[in-house]
């Protein structure tokens, strides 16, 4: 995978360890870009040394079994063991000393072993997801007749609009992958599509959690989606 100047090909490519941010309810795709304001000084800290090496940070969800946000510095939550690696492909710094960044996803990993605090931010060793660094065309295998339509449903049932013309434009991969990330659904809705296996089945989760997001606040999503 090409994400700026940088090419990721093999698991070898990425580092052992990695920082990670936790955050709750955010969700990075391999492929994907993801906005980000930080402002935390831990998480300043982490962003600074990141510039000065690899770029890459890992994004991951707290264990939201256990019904947690991110944590106070120094207090190791349980995390979810799935992320994503991000590198940093964009960079501005404001003169309140917030930084704007973007986050281009790289490929997928489990997390393993936590490193010692560095400047209060965690690190763990990681296992990329080999498959995400080889771009299979997965691009036929999605149903976007029936992702269009329920994603039409849900805009129509919270009467909302959509750039019809740009979504008419995107490609099946760009199209599940944007619908994932912007998405209102909760923490464990996002990790499972984080963690599902392929475009295919990422995109027949959004559309199955969709259907019953649908049916437990409206109740007639069949009629919604004819």
């Amino acid at each position: 995978m090409q994400v700026g100047n940088a090419r990721y090909l093999r698991p070898q490519d990425l580092p052992d360890t990695l920082p990670v941010m936790p955050l709750t309810g955010v969700l990075l795709l391999p492929g994907a870009q993801l906005p980000l304001n930080i402002f935390e000084p831990r998480y300043l800290a982490m962003f600074d040394d990141a510039l000065a090496g690899n770029r890459l940070i890992g994004m991951v969800q707290p264990s939201f079994s256990e019904g947690h946000g991110e944590s106070p510095a120094g207090s190791l939550i349980a995390l979810c063991q799935v992320g994503c690696v991000g590198r940093i492909t964009s960079f501005t710094e404001l003169e309140d000393g917030r930084y704007i960044v973007s986050l281009t996803g790289i490929c997928r990993f489990r997390l393993f072993d936590e490193a010692h605090l560095t400047k209060g931010y965690r690190s763990f060793r990681i296992a990329p997801f080999a498959a995400d660094l080889v771009a299979p065309d997965e691009e036929a295998q999605v149903d976007r007749e029936a992702l269009l339509a329920a994603f039409k449903a849900y805009l129509d049932a919270n009467k909302l609009e959509a750039d019809w013309e740009s979504v008419g434009r995107a490609s099946n991969t760009t199209l599940v992958n944007s619908m994932a990330m912007m998405s209102p659904y909760g923490p464990a809705e996002k990790q499972a599509l984080l963690e599902a296996p392929d475009l295919k089945t990422r995109a027949e989760t959004l559309i199955a959690i969709t259907e019953i997001v649908l049916a437990r606040n409206f109740g007639d999503f069949e009629t919604r989606l004819q």
